[in-house]
């Protein structure tokens, strides 16, 4: 881009836009330009959109200095549809708005919601988001539709193509239309008569043509999202109709979509799945034609979803079985080895082929009788083993499990550096047998022998996932020469789809003539430029004339790796050794990171700083700068934003893991960078020594400052306060609120007038808890350390303090300030005072602070810790009686509550309390992050802005949690007091005679 005319172009832009959500520094724009796939372009400029209004007045400014721009939601797709080197518009955070119509038959959504939060909205009313691709979670709704995708129960009849309504989209120009307002379509028709004129005589052309139409209907009889979707112009009539399912499929390279109106489908409340073996991959083929061919009715209806007695068959072949470890596999290799299995060599695994059937049903009569079926159909083929089916989701959660573990157990298993790619292709339905054992020869026949096709067999549709790398010329060619011949295979030989339900993006775009022949491709062509005759929306995807594009502009992925594990092994008496294991792996682990982005919808900062993918896009760029050299101002440009955008604001809460596919930790790559900073600070370390071994004093300090707080707040009021507090924070003093607690003089006398007691436990209150009393006008009157020894006395016990407990911590500050040999040695000290207060491990010991207990739980071997809301539940729910109230309370679920699988039971013990609990949409990690919502309050600010709405629309008098810093944020954002789930369950409970 000429440095005049992007001058240009972001002065008339930020003129619409604000400066903060323009990007073009070297970090962001960088971070912001990664995607799912295996290609790598960085934008000059990424700007982040929140209405129509910045949508409209960033098309108008590159239209008018004609600069090419690329749209962008999630950037979950996976070949290369929202890359780019020019500007990117992302329109994800903030266009979350969605409307249900009455009959709740359809819905209404903005781009930026995701598809798994669409289905939380849907299931009260018994229906179902139709499209449901794997990363349903993770994608947004705007690239779902643009991309068509689709998924294991969603085949042609499903699609966003056949569900949608109407659309409201932006032109190039800026013009906004709606095909479902009427006013919109007149308007439409009096600003851009030769736009309808055009649409009309490309549909009256094509019609004409009996074979192009005949063509048309022919490939979209299967999954087939190749090239632009001119379905419409052969099955529509009006012109608004055709223009709004052009933009399904059609991967950004049209109009923007602003806002969708898309049928809902019903969920059927019975079914049943049953993983059945095939001997060989051709007989489960055969058998997946005929179980296709079971309908509900014995008369001539066509084939509907509707009518299907099958809802959905999944293929695993053999390497799809042993990259899980698949039980039955592993059971048929042993028969294989031993001579059992007629007509197999030993050694010989690729026959056997399973396939994960579904079958579903309005009452349980029905379903019972498709069962009967199904298996009356498979006796005919040969089968290694006795299917089952389950109605239990326990049992069949299992069987699905095995399914969705197939891409990240390969993935996680690839060589370091290269890429796993996963491909898609669709075969027409009587094709299936012969072209599905083509495809396994081929791949085979091109060396990639950890490639396992696997997928949607009852669409015809399946994966293959190769781990490919693109560090030699030889192996690209390699890549080139397999996916020329995948070409011949699908288009050539059997007339199929080169994309299935990925998107064509940039990796199928030099065959997208080749599938669909001179004269469809023409006609994608004719409608590309009615939309875009200047050719400025995302260029180079799905039309490119360059014949190597898809071997282009690769992703490189450098293998992460830092210095600090040789220092450890050279004798670094600063390196313990095990947090730092721990975060070593965690930063090995990040090498199996391939970018795909569903670690977002988890992670805090995302829309805010950097997501956890960009953390380690952008640290596998620096390292690449580092080790070539290439440009040392870009590099010391990146490195300076990273130390704010990528480390400081990251949480570090580990909740990315939980929806990783490889499982990765991106807080402990932070961790490790934080380790490495301070080993480079010695004078920063000094001073968490000093803090480490004078623990009792700091906290007296504290309970000063907490004091002096309360203080100026009486003398000063609160405004006052506030402002003068806001000020000195700009100077680094840590950031005041309204909900600052005041201090706790001494926890110690919470064990008074206890009496002795056969039952024992003993009470670690974290070191926040023994400092921090109440928040001014609190609705309680003791500190959570009285009240919780309150409710132990309640309950019969006798509670036990560990000696020197002014001196004790878990270690978790130390930890999340990179310091992780302090942070073992205290946490050692605590074990040790833990163990002996526990007599050698005989009574439990309970932590009042999620966080704390997270650490110890993974550091301490000797006891058994239990949190709050898992002490009640194991130990006090049978000792107490309980007196539910009718109050409505919110409940928060920390990130650490989440990681130790304790959710269900913080939930279970609030509505043992109260009959209206609530859990906050969309709110995960609160951004306190341990002391991180005192220096980085932005953080906090960003992660709870959506609470203090959802708090005055249900109505909540109270939130309970398990974490004083997180309520301390929660408070402050909600308006309304948050406190421990302790005080809930003792308000609520008594003595059982």
């Amino acid at each position: 881009m000429d440095p005049y005319i992007k001058q240009q172009f972001l002065s008339e832009v930020k003129q619409a836009i604000p400066e903060r959500q323009i990007y073009t520094d070297s970090l962001r724009t960088y971070a912001w330009g990664t995607d799912a796939s295996f290609y790598r372009m960085t934008p000059q400029v990424v700007v982040r959109t929140k209405n129509e209004q910045e949508v409209q007045a960033a098309f108008k400014a590159c239209k008018k200095y004609a600069i090419p721009f690329t749209l962008r939601a999630a950037g979950t797709s996976l070949s290369g549809q929202s890359c780019t080197d020019s500007v990117l518009i992302v329109a994800g955070k903030g266009w979350e708005q969605f409307h249900l119509d009455d009959d709740k038959n359809a819905i209404t959504l903005q781009p930026g919601i995701t598809g798994g939060r669409v289905n939380k909205i849907l299931k009260p009313y018994g229906r179902v988001f139709p499209p449901d691709p794997a990363s349903v979670g993770s994608a947004m709704v705007g690239g779902i539709v643009v991309n068509n995708a689709s998924g294991m129960n969603c085949g042609v009849h499903a699609n966003s193509d056949h569900m949608l309504l109407s659309a409201r989209l932006i032109l190039t120009d800026g013009t906004i239309l709606d095909t479902g307002d009427e006013q919109s379509r007149e308007a439409f028709r009096k600003s851009h008569p030769e736009f309808i004129k055009k649409i009309e005589t490309l549909r009256d052309e094509v019609r004409k043509d009996a074979d192009l139409t005949a063509r048309i209907r022919y490939k979209y009889s299967i999954k087939n999202v190749t090239g632009l979707n001119i379905r419409p112009l052969v099955d529509y009539d009006d012109p608004f109709d055709i223009i709004a399912h052009s933009i399904v499929g059609s991967e950004g390279t049209l109009a923007f979509l602003s806002g969708v109106r898309i049928r809902t489908l019903h969920e059927y409340p019975y079914r049943a799945s049953a993983m059945v073996y095939f001997q060989t991959m051709e007989e489960s083929c055969k058998a997946i034609v005929a179980l296709k061919q079971l309908k509900a009715d014995e008369d001539d209806m066509a084939m509907t979803y509707e009518n299907l007695k099958v809802k959905s068959a999944e293929m695993l072949d053999y390497l799809s079985l042993q990259s899980v470890d698949d039980p039955v596999y592993l059971n048929y290799k042993k028969d294989v080895d031993a001579g059992r299995i007629d007509g197999v060599a030993k050694g010989d695994y690729h026959n056997l082929t399973a396939v994960l059937t579904e079958t579903k049903a309005l009452t349980p009569e029905g379903l019972k009788a498709n069962i009967q079926e199904v298996m009356d159909t498979l006796s005919r083929f040969k089968l290694y083993g006795e299917p089952a089916f389950t109605d239990d989701p326990k049992v069949y959660g299992k069987y699905w499990s095995i399914r969705s573990g197939i891409f990240p157990a390969v993935g996680g298993q690839r060589p370091v550096g290269s890429s796993c790619l996963i491909e898609d292709v669709a075969f027409h339905i009587q094709d299936l047998p012969h072209a599905t054992v083509d495809l396994q020869q081929l791949i085979a026949r091109h060396g990639y022998k950890d490639a396992c096709i696997y997928g949607h067999a009852f669409e015809g549709n399946y994966h293959f996932i190769l781990n490919q790398s693109f560090a030699t010329k030889e192996e690209v060619e390699r890549y080139r020469s397999m996916m020329e011949d995948v070409v011949k295979l699908v288009v050539g030989k059997y007339d199929g789809s080169l994309k299935a339900e990925h998107g064509t993006g940039r990796n199928m775009a030099p065959f997208v003539k080749y599938e669909w022949g001179e004269k469809a491709y023409g006609v994608m062509k004719q409608l590309k430029r009615i939309f875009d005759p200047d050719n400025i929306l995302n260029p180079g995807v799905i039309f490119n004339d360059d014949p190597d594009c898809f071997i282009e502009h690769l992703k490189p992925l450098p293998v992460l790796h830092y210095d600090l594990k040789l220092r450890q092994e050279e004798g670094d008496n600063h390196l313990a050794a095990s947090t730092m294991d721990e975060m070593w792996q965690g930063a090995e682990k990040a090498n199996r990171c391939i970018e795909c982005g569903f670690c977002e919808i988890n992670c805090l900062s995302c829309g805010f700083t950097l997501s956890s993918r960009m953390r380690i896009a952008s640290q596998r760029e620096m390292l690449r700068l580092r080790q070539t050299g290439e440009d040392p101002k870009r590099l010391a440009e990146m490195e300076k934003a990273y130390r704010y955008l990528g480390e400081q604001t990251c949480a570090t809460d580990g909740l990315c893991a939980t929806s990783c596919p490889m499982k990765i930790n991106t807080g402990d790559l932070t961790h490790l960078l934080r380790q490495l900073f301070m080993d480079q600070h010695p004078e920063q370390r000094a001073i968490g020594q000093i803090g480490a071994n004078h623990l009792g004093a700091m906290k007296d300090v504290v309970r000063g400052a907490l004091t002096a707080a309360s203080l100026g707040r009486n003398v000063l009021g609160t405004a006052t306060m506030k402002k003068v507090c806001g000020g000195l924070h700009q100077l680094g003093i840590p950031q005041w609120s309204t909900a600052m607690p005041g201090a706790i003089r001494n926890p110690s006398q919470a064990m008074l007038n206890q009496q002795p007691s056969e039952l024992k436990v003993v009470y670690l209150p974290s070191c926040i808890n023994q400092t921090m009393g109440l928040t001014k006008g609190a609705p309680v009157k003791r500190p959570l350390v009285k009240e919780t020894c309150a409710l132990l006395h309640k309950a019969g016990y006798e509670v036990i303090f560990p000696k020197n407990m002014k001196n004790l911590c878990c270690g978790q500050i130390w930890e999340s300030k990179g310091m992780t040999d302090i942070a073992d040695r205290k946490t050692a000290e605590t074990e040790q005072a833990l163990f002996e207060a526990s007599e050698g491990g005989r009574w439990p010991v309970l932590c009042d602070q999620s966080p704390c207990l997270h650490r110890l739980k993974k550091m301490v071997t000797r006891v058994k810790l239990y949190e709050p809301a898992e002490f009640i539940l194991t130990f006090l729910k049978d000792r107490l009686t309980f007196h539910p109230t009718h109050r409505s309370v919110a409940i928060h679920l920390t990130c650490s509550t989440r990681e130790m699988g304790l959710s269900d039971t913080m939930l279970k013990v609030a509505r043992m309390c109260t009959d209206n609990v609530f859990v906050p949409e969309g709110i995960g990690c609160c951004g306190f992050a341990g002391d991180r919502g005192f220096s980085r309050p932005e953080l906090n600010d960003w992660a709870l802005r959506s609470l203090h709405g959802q708090i005055a629309e249900h109505h909540i008098e109270r939130g309970y949690s398990n974490s004083r810093t997180c309520e301390i944020g929660l408070e402050a954002h909600a308006g309304i007091p948050y406190m421990s789930i302790v005080y809930l369950v003792n308000e609520c409970t008594e003595p059982r005679s």
